[in-house]
């Protein structure tokens, strides 16, 4: 940044006030906007910002945008040291105001907080500027609103790219009951092609077949070209049912953190994990996550430490539905590298087999606490990495590398399975973290706890626009 006229830090110091004489008196009442005399590009990144917070479900007037112009202009035409500071301390109060609307949550939204410090809260004046003022460029903290996660912001985009492809077309009914196809003519591909915003006729023609598929890729269908049964249903939902889910994918996504704190985020719709520190992304993977039935929590926590050569703490549905019957059969449990424990707790004590009723555990009629040993073989591989939660929910290796190839990985009991454990530890511990001998649980605690993000985003944007998922667990209710 280039230097400002001495003046305008005595400018600044004679007329902040409050939480934002806080940030100057630090910074010695440097200026945050002003760059050689003139008020900054960095302003007009505020400016456009705010023109579009539309998309934010905020009001653009709410921020003085028409005030900031003025003030701007004038310092520009008169670029004296009063001035200057009256248009630098609006610009840091509208960025302020901007940054804590933006970043607050929308009531009702489901997720659990386990740790005060990933609770939403509205950041303080100060701390919104000073974190702003240690971007290496201001105006590109801005353009890209670096307070808020990457998801937000690409889904931000990819809404209007959306409403602008898909949300002026007529608002036709094509019939459901038929399968319209390639080579086609009818008078219901007539209303297909008006739907999709085509030129008038009755031809299944080239040019429909591609808007066909642009259509299918953009709402997470097959992209065959051909208007079968969920096509013309997603077609018939119409733009603003697809607009609502659009606006509840930017809540969700409204609940993460920006880039620059050092966090990860778990996908439960997409089946993706991604973790940042300083403004970047450092990696992604995939996951596997929770089925229909035992699906993934909307959560957020605090990664503390790492367990290595963990066992497996086996649900007691999974008691009675798998183990007692492999008994009953008779398997033993120390051929399933299995043990039976008196209680849930930390000493437990080993129960031999034939001390457990396993008629009644396999009828419900009976709990009984069975964890698989650690080894190769050992559901939670080799590491799992924990937030403590009452639910039992954490992310973990695996031994069923298959799961990965598929495109649906809702395979789990609720936890998050991780493609590739061993990245994900080096990346928390900055080494890979190794066993002291072959003890069993040997806990590791990371040198600054992490936080995670378990969230389900059932919109997601991509390199043309938006891609919407199916609702596996049924959350969206639109």
């Amino acid at each position: 940044m280039q230097a400002a006229q001495p003046g305008v830090g005595v400018e600044i110091r004679g007329a902040v006030s409050g939480k934002y004489k806080d940030f100057y008196a630090r910074r010695g009442y440097w200026p945050l906007w002003v760059e050689k005399d003139r008020i900054g590009p960095q302003a007009d990144a505020l400016l456009a910002l705010i023109a579009d917070s539309e998309l934010d479900g905020l009001r653009p007037r709410a921020y003085g945008a028409r005030d900031l112009q003025k003030l701007i202009d004038a310092a520009d035409n008169s670029p004296n040291p009063k001035v200057l500071a009256r248009a630098e301390l609006a610009l840091s109060k509208a960025l302020a105001d901007l940054v804590v609307d933006m970043r607050r949550p929308a009531r009702g939204m489901a997720m659990r907080y386990l740790d005060p410090e990933v609770e939403p809260r509205d950041p303080d004046p100060s701390d919104i500027l000073r974190t702003a003022a240690l971007a290496p460029s201001l105006k590109d903290y801005i353009q890209t609103a670096g307070w808020m996660s990457p998801f937000y912001m690409q889904l931000r985009k990819a809404r209007a790219i959306y409403l602008d492809t898909w949300g002026d077309l007529p608002a036709i009914t094509v019939p459901a009951d038929v399968k319209l196809r390639p080579g086609g003519k009818s008078p219901d591909i007539a209303r297909l092609r008006q739907r999709l915003g085509l030129s008038d006729g009755t031809a299944y023609d080239k040019a429909l077949v591609e808007r066909v598929r642009v259509f299918q890729r953009d709402h997470g269908l097959k992209p065959d070209g051909v208007a079968g049964t969920m096509t013309v249903a997603a077609l018939n939902r119409g733009p603003r049912y697809y607009d609502r889910l659009l606006a509840l994918n930017l809540e969700r996504a409204r609940l993460l953190p920006g880039p620059w704190t050092r966090h990860v985020v778990v996908d439960a719709a997409s089946a993706r994990l991604w973790y940042y520190n300083k403004g970047a992304l450092d990696g992604t993977m995939k996951v596997v996550v929770g089925t229909e039935q035992t699906q993934t929590p909307l959560m957020a926590g605090m990664i503390r430490y790492a367990t290595l050569n963990p066992y497996w703490n086996i649900p007691p549905d999974l008691v009675q539905r798998n183990v007692a019957p492999k008994i009953l059969r008779g398997a033993s449990l120390k051929s399933l590298n299995y043990e039976a424990l008196a209680d849930w707790s930390a000493d437990a004590a080993p129960l031999p087999q034939s001390a457990v009723d396993w008629d009644a555990v396999a009828a419900g009629r009976r709990e009984v606490r069975v964890r698989q040993l650690p080894g190769a073989g050992n559901a939670m591989g080799r590491v799992k990495f924990m937030f403590p939660n009452d639910l039992g929910i954490y992310l973990h290796d695996t031994p069923q590398r298959d799961l990965f190839a598929k495109a649906d990985r809702h395979f789990s009991n609720g936890c998050v399975r991780l493609e590739d454990a061993q990245r994900l530890g080096r990346w928390f511990f900055g080494k890979a973290p190794t066993l002291d001998g072959d003890a069993p649980e040997q806990h590791q605690p990371l040198p600054q706890p992490v936080p995670v993000f378990l969230t389900y985003l059932t919109a997601v944007p991509t390199a043309q626009g938006v891609q919407f998922l199916p609702d596996v667990y049924g959350r969206d209710g639109i």
